[in-house]
């Protein structure tokens, strides 16, 4: 199951943005994150909203994608910048095609958490 969010914003630069997205950054820029643990610039332990979970971090061609290694829903979500629409994407996924709508309302949440403080961070 997918869930995102599209947010306008002129003339991102990406670099800038992959620099932001720095794993010792994420409480700062999601409220549902509240800790991160550093094993090295690419993968350390998380506590979110969901509990605690060994994270990954990869650049990727436009922004970065995180994975929570030990999530039993496989959640992943990647930050990304589409020049041509000049829209900044969350995209956030989970290996399942219908969840409870608690849980389903939860991811919701963390996408809109993402986008709010990707939004402040960038202002």
């Amino acid at each position: 199951m997918e869930f995102y969010h599209k947010t306008p914003h002129e003339d991102l630069d990406v670099a800038r943005l992959q620099h932001l997205l720095g794993l010792d950054k994420l409480p700062a820029l999601c409220a549902s994150i509240d800790s991160v643990a550093l094993n090295n610039d690419r993968a350390g332990s998380l506590y979110c909203l969901w509990g605690a979970f060994d994270v990954e971090r990869v650049d990727v061609r436009c922004g970065t994608r995180f994975s929570l290694l030990d999530c039993p829903h496989a959640l992943a979500w990647t930050i990304t910048y589409d020049r041509q629409n000049q829209d900044l994407i969350v995209h956030c996924s989970v290996d399942k095609t219908e969840l409870d709508p608690e849980f389903a309302e939860s991811i919701q949440s963390f996408v809109d958490d993402w986008a709010d403080g990707l939004e402040k961070a960038l202002a």
